[in-house]
């Protein structure tokens, strides 16, 4: 079996989990899944951040030590994977024995090679992002940018990563691997970034200013830079496992990739002697009416919310079917009730039930088999469209086009629905000739087999309707995934259940009384 690592970025506890990351965590456990699908052995990280002035500041403001702070919150972070179905190997949390040995080890080996040096700094300093700004930072009118929030002007001493000297080497990594980062143009924008030139990374801050972090092993009196320290997780999860580490893909939001995770992250891995991982893929920004969510602004929402009134299948299926991966998308309430509706409820939902409902009313509940003496092009371009819609969904997902598949396995869920109303198999039950009868028969066992089959283009989306759904028509599908994408005959003599209740249709809001009349 081949080895699949997959990471999410690391969420910082500086407050509770938010739909974009409950995206984050639902893309990726899509992918791990899709690959395990594939025959991978996977590997699949999440966790969480718990370093940092935000942090301490946070816990300060509570009155309680950093450790219990992030003891509170992280448990919040690892209790949404559970409920969004996902299907982690493993949750580090930055505080963890394991993970401050790796990050203290590669300072030191740092430190002792020559990389890192200490000089004063003067400059100013982002409590917000919890880093160093330059002027080119600075707006036209010369203000700070309201992501940095508050700025200040700092002197101090410090330890400096060489970050400048590895630009060059970082630009023809580039040009060498024109596909490391996805999608494509995101990577662009990390080339045009690296035209500017770099300058050396401070990685430390004095202790007197920030206690909670990791100290340097050259120097206790400082801790590490928080994304120093962050951006070696998916390192120290697997340092003792190189063969994972080689084949390891990391997702994040686009909004960490310039500069952490594209220009810092892959020199201080080969400052290190680290190989690199495979890639890297770049998510968008959830927007609400076309503005970005965010507690700030009032219109963050609650995925437990969405999940607790429609169960975590169609949160899923949204967010995969709605998001070009690597573009933004909109999310409201009302879209989300047309994918359900249009697409769960009345397409899926409805297959599901004509299926057994028909299946047990003729023909005692017991899947039959299908006479290709009878089809006529109904049945035969209903296998052909399969057959263009499998050939089609494989590369698709392994290009990260999910929401592309989705759209084509509906399309084939729609054309299923209407293969059945012009079959009519309620009419050919009412007929006594033979030939209708067997007309019937095939007619259920296509309708079974196309569910059948798109179920299995599905399941790494929404695996509980999945297992549901194939539990109810008495079927359990093999290991060789592919293989069950074939048409085929697996169904016959299957004895199904006489209905499912997959995706219920929410009910109406209530409608304010009528006013009194005089």
């Amino acid at each position: 079996m081949k080895s699949f690592y997959i990471t999410t970025a690391i969420d910082y506890v500086n407050g509770s989990p938010h739909l974009g990351h409950a995206y984050e965590k639902v893309l990726t456990d899509v992918i791990a899944r899709f690959r395990r699908q594939m025959g991978d052995k996977v590997h699949f990280l999440t966790g969480v951040d718990e370093h940092g002035q935000k942090v301490q500041a946070s816990a300060k403001k509570k009155g309680i030590p950093p450790q219990q702070f992030c003891d509170e919150v992280s448990q919040e972070f690892r209790a949404l994977l559970p409920k969004l179905n996902i299907t982690n190997d493993d949750f580090i949390r930055t505080t963890e024995a394991r993970h401050k040995a790796v990050v203290r080890a590669v300072l030191q080996q740092l430190f002792d090679k020559g990389e890192i040096y200490k000089a004063e700094y003067r400059g100013f300093y982002s409590t917000r992002q919890e880093q160093f700004l330059q002027e080119k930072d600075r707006l036209p009118d010369g203000s700070w940018p309201e992501i940095f929030g508050e700025v200040t002007e700092i002197v101090e001493s410090n330890y400096f990563f060489k970050l400048k000297q590895y630009q060059a080497w970082l630009v023809e990594f580039y040009e060498k691997n024109p596909d490391f980062i996805f999608p494509a143009f995101r990577q662009k924008q990390v080339v045009e970034f690296l035209k500017e030139p770099l300058n050396d990374l401070c990685i430390s801050r004095p202790r007197e200013r920030l206690e909670w972090g990791i100290p340097l092993p050259f120097d206790e009196g400082y801790v590490t830079y928080v994304w120093f320290d962050a951006l070696l997780n998916y390192y120290s999860a697997v340092a003792d496992r190189p063969e994972i580490w080689r084949e390891a893909r990391h997702v994040i939001g686009k909004d960490i990739l310039v500069p952490p995770h594209a220009v810092y992250w892959p020199i201080m891995l080969h400052a290190a002697g680290l190989p690199l991982p495979r890639g890297i893929i770049a998510h968008g920004w959830w927007l609400q009416r076309g503005a970005k969510m965010s507690k700030s602004t009032g219109n963050a929402l609650n995925p437990l919310d969405l999940v607790a009134e429609f169960g975590a299948d169609a949160f899923r299926y949204f967010l995969i079917r709605e998001m070009n991966v690597g573009q933004d998308s909109d999310f409201t309430r009302e879209q989300f009730l047309v994918r359900y509706n249009s697409e769960l409820a009345n397409n899926l939902g409805n297959l599901v039930n004509r299926t057994l409902n028909m299946t047990t009313r003729f023909a005692a509940g017991t899947l039959p088999a299908a006479d290709a003496t009878v089809e006529d092009d109904l049945e035969k371009n209903l296998r052909a469209l399969w057959a263009k819609t499998r050939d089609e969904i494989v590369p698709l997902c392994e290009g990260y086009q999910f929401h592309t598949a989705l759209e084509r396995t509906m399309v084939f869920l729609t054309e299923t629905n209407a293969y059945i109303e012009k079959r009519a198999p309620w009419k050919l039950g009412k007929s006594a000739e033979l030939r209708d009868q067997v007309l019937l028969r095939t007619a259920l066992a296509t309708m079974a087999e196309a569910l059948r089959l798109a179920v299995a283009a599905l399941q790494h989306v929404t695996p509980a309707a999945a297992e549901k759904i194939n539990a109810v028509l008495g079927y359990a599908p093999g290991n060789d995934w592919r293989g069950e994408l074939e048409w085929g005959t697996r169904l016959n003599g299957r004895k199904v259940e006489a209905a499912l209740v997959l995706f219920p249709r929410p009910a109406p809001p209530e409608k304010a009384p009528a006013p009194a009349k005089s």
